[in-house]
């Protein structure tokens, strides 16, 4: 396994992936030395001078995954989320399942502590850890409850074409994410 470094993220930038519209891609300046490391992690004035959306945060939530393979989502809720890692890798992917010409476009790329993402409502988020003890974090602008409705798509539909690292016989999933739907069968959500 690759071990993060630090050196390769020194400059702060942030740009917009045009196969899901609203979709950022951030890399974060870590500062590291034989202690470890520190990152700002979101600072809203500087990330919005370099184009990220207005985002009000109102909650922040963690993930911890002990194993290699956890395979979470894909969950599209009526919010945005800003995500990075605390520690570990993962394979984050995301489907836009929001109506319109994008609907059904997929993305995937490692993540790690100098990588986050900025994911607008609708687009189905979801990871495979990479290594052991992966900590996930987001900040979301709407607080979750067990009423909120969510459109999920099934992590493996090959229509979805996420091409995870960790196969389907071989990887960690909730009984509840294997068997969310394919993409035919999902409603694209209006807003």
């Amino acid at each position: 396994m690759a071990e993060f470094n630090p050196e390769q993220y020194k400059e702060l930038k942030v740009r917009e992936i045009e196969q899901i519209p609203g979709f950022f891609i951030v890399d974060l300046v870590v500062n590291g030395d034989s202690r470890g490391w520190f990152k700002e992690n979101y600072q809203q004035a500087k990330l919005e001078s370099l184009g990220l959306p207005h985002f009000d945060s109102v909650q922040n939530n963690f993930s911890f995954n002990k194993e290699v393979g956890v395979t979470r989502g894909l969950h599209a809720e009526p919010w945005e989320k800003f995500i990075s890692l605390a520690c570990g890798r993962v394979l984050g992917a995301w489907v836009d399942l929001r109506k319109g010409d994008s609907f059904g476009q997929s993305l995937s790329l490692e993540l790690n502590p100098g990588t986050a993402v900025f994911v607008p409502r609708g687009v189905a988020n979801g990871y495979q850890t990479l290594e052991p003890n992966v900590t996930y974090t987001y900040l979301v602008n709407a607080h979750w409850s067990p009423e909120v409705k969510y459109v999920a798509v099934n992590l493996f539909d090959p229509k979805v074409g996420i091409d995870w690292p960790i196969t389907k016989d071989h990887a960690i999933v909730s009984d509840k994410d294997k068997n969310n739907p394919s993409l035919s069968e999902v409603t694209p959500m209006e807003f």
